[in-house]
């Protein structure tokens, strides 16, 4: 019997076992930063698993693995067909993941759509957690996490993510290969934490930065931050307010930050 996808929550269940074997692999101790080798053994989270096509291959590398799925209908099959996948019923946006792992894991998933962008703001929260992070999700969020700085993509997402992570774009899906087809093509992102263990600046004030930045990206710095800026700031002199958003690298945000505190 399987599971019937159900538009409220966003499922589109891959179909194609070589597309969900890549995926799997990205998380591999092969495929992972030669100096981490122990992220290639680390426990998986598996967000959505649906029917389990990309559960079937994680759960044959022997590492333990937990699904977190919210539709009640797959956690019973689930608990059926893969009797050694241990299975967390519930929403991944609302769930403490320390409670759905104690230790830190690597988090994976064909992610729905519609909260794609919210789980990666979760990732961020519990970045000390998740040092790798793999999976997929809608082509243009994908490459708009991934994209440098310059792109017309570039966002807020991109540099407060790549602020902690290094985030490779691997390879795109197309619709065919999911029931029901989505109207958008996938892609495949893989993110892995980077060296840094502080910002060196006051961490809040960078997120309202870039998010203030962002929310008026046709202005000019100095145009954009000037409620946040004060007579006699740093800021006020440094030629990193003649540009817009997307031309500044994360160093730029952190240095500009520095610069408004």
């Amino acid at each position: 019997m399987k599971v019937k996808p159900k538009k409220a929550l966003g499922q589109h269940f891959l179909n194609d076992e070589h597309i969900a074997a890549e995926i799997a692999a990205t998380v591999a101790a092969t495929n992972l930063p030669a100096g981490h080798p122990e992220w290639g053994e680390m426990p998986v989270v598996e967000v959505g698993p649906g029917m389990g096509v990309l559960s079937k291959y994680l759960v044959e590398t022997g590492r333990e693995v937990t699904a977190v799925e919210l539709d009640s209908e797959s956690v019973r099959y689930l608990a059926r067909e893969y009797p050694r996948l241990r299975v967390v019923e519930g929403d991944f946006l609302r769930l403490d993941l320390r409670e759905v792992c104690d230790r830190p894991f690597a988090l994976i998933g064909n992610y729905p759509y519609n909260i794609s962008t919210q789980i990666f703001f979760k990732v961020l929260e519990n970045m000390e957690l998740i040092p790798v992070v793999a999976g997929m999700l809608q082509k243009e969020v994908a490459q708009r996490i991934c994209s440098a700085p310059g792109s017309k993509v570039y966002g807020i997402l991109s540099v407060l993510l790549q602020a902690w992570y290094d985030c490779e774009y691997l390879f795109d899906v197309g619709p065919h290969v999911f029931t029901p087809p989505p109207k958008v093509t996938s892609g495949v992102l893989r993110l892995t934490r980077n060296s840094r263990t502080e910002l060196g600046c006051a961490p809040a004030l960078f997120r309202r930065v870039v998010k203030t930045a962002f929310g008026q990206r046709r202005k000019t710095l100095r145009n954009s931050l000037a409620p946040m800026m004060r007579p006699g700031c740093a800021a006020l002199s440094s030629p990193l307010m003649k540009e817009r958003p997307e031309r500044l690298s994360v160093e730029d945000f952190i240095e500009l930050t520095r610069q408004l505190q």
